[in-house]
């Protein structure tokens, strides 16, 4: 098989459809993402008979229990991929805005409008729901997009490719808009990276060494988080009970997604009266915790905490404990220890709440909140297509915004340059 042909020809398709996609109007977009919605409802027969196929193949191959929370397309996942899918269409259309305009001294009016990126190539692994929801966000700001699933999810990606197609084919806008990359070959992959012709920006969305390996390769711009080393700190002002639960939904909920929390720093003055029933909370959901000496002092149950686990991204019900002197400490821990990606602090106390808000660099910062709303879903974006830290053009959840970008427009009345 001829990698370097077929990736370049479908190169070649997207940018056509991607010419098509940026004159596209708000309301054939919006049909679009209707009509998806309406086809996917029709076809989950065939959806869920694909998905248990990569089910039976990644149990085959004893793949890790979270992995297999991500591949599965449940009736819960299902029915927020439809509901992201309407809550898209209804969405303003980002293509076309004028986000600013000024005049300058003589006369000439000067203003930035919003355009699709063009061709948005995203490489991921296990979840089949990102094959929707990249696609629908690249169509509602009218780009086309690129897919290369993770082998694990072959089956329900292109159940699902094909039908996002049929669906754009059926209002008249062009199906190569979403292409597929219907194969598990690595090397797929590689040629994938080259086409910086073709493809204008790259969005990796798995695990870290897949990240980096694009990263790595790639010859366009690439938009990525390497992990996500998430943090609650519990400040002394906090309303313990209101941490519990924050704290057990953080940790808990989703253990196996980006977004969980994995250190819980505490502060001295609320250490003694919470890590006992919190430890409490955490031991009856299964959770192991490794802790630092004053953590171990208070929770003798608990296992030692080594500088690795400071770093690490468990994405399992395994939690790192850290006792620390005030809120100047826990961001120091924060700033040398994070990945930039989502922090949360517990207090009733506004100053420390805003002082956390301004120095805790993370791509969505929170108080008295669950770490798990780093979602586009969450915040209101109808989808997102990843979390982004890299700072340049978008921080954080990319929604259908951070699929566009600005051009300079100018109005005269005849001005040259002297």
């Amino acid at each position: 098989m001829d990698h370097c042909k077929i990736m370049q020809e479908m190169g070649k398709r997207a940018r056509q459809a991607s010419h098509l996609m940026a004159c596209a109007g708000s309301s054939l977009k919006r049909d679009a993402l209707i009509m998806m919605a309406e086809v996917l409802r029709q076809e989950v027969d065939g959806i869920q008979s694909a998905n248990e196929k990569d089910i039976l193949a990644a149990k085959q191959k004893n793949l890790a229990k979270a992995k297999l929370d991500r591949l599965r397309l449940s009736d819960k996942v299902f029915d927020e991929m439809i509901s992201g899918l309407h809550e898209l269409a209804l969405l303003p259309d980002p293509v076309g805005e004028i986000t600013r305009m000024w005049t300058r001294p003589n006369g000439l009016r000067v203003g930035r409008m919003r355009i699709p990126l063009g061709v948005v190539g995203i490489i991921y692994e296990s979840r089949p729901n990102v094959t929707v929801d990249s696609a629908a966000l690249c169509i509602k700001a009218g780009n086309a997009v690129m897919l290369r699933g993770g082998s694990e999810s072959f089956h329900s990606n292109q159940c699902l490719a094909a039908i996002l197609r049929k669906s754009l084919a059926a209002v008249n806008l062009p199906a190569d808009a979403v292409q597929l990359v219907e194969t598990i070959d690595r090397e797929a992959i590689l040629e994938m990276l080259k086409l910086d012709d073709f493809i204008d920006v790259m969005i990796p969305r798995g695990g870290e060494e897949l990240i980096r390996f694009v990263a790595e390769h790639a010859r366009m711009p690439v938009l990525k988080h390497y992990k996500g080393v998430c943090h609650i700190y519990v400040d002394a002002d906090a309303d313990l009970n209101m941490a519990k639960e924050i704290c057990l939904n953080a940790k808990v909920q989703r253990p196996g997604v980006c977004n969980a929390m994995e250190t819980l720093l505490v502060h001295q003055g609320a250490a003694g009266s919470f890590l006992p029933f919190m430890a409490d909370a955490f031991h009856k959901t299964g959770v192991e915790l490794r802790g630092c000496e004053r953590t171990r002092s208070l929770l003798p149950d608990c296992l030692p905490a080594t500088e690795a686990d400071w770093y690490a991204e468990y994405l399992d019900l395994i939690l790192a404990i850290r006792i620390v002197d005030d809120l100047e400490e826990a961001i120091r821990h924060i700033s040398t220890y994070g990945s930039q990606h989502t922090e949360a602090i517990i207090t009733q106390n506004y100053e420390r709440a805003h002082r956390f808000l301004q120095e805790v660099q993370s791509s969505l910062v929170l108080v008295n909140a669950s770490t798990r709303f780093n979602d586009g879903y969450q915040l209101g974006l109808g989808a997102e297509i990843g979390i982004s830290t890299s700072r340049l053009h978008a921080f954080g959840p990319m929604g259908v915004e951070e699929l566009t970008g600005t051009k300079f427009i100018a109005f005269g009345n005849g001005q040259v340059r002297t």
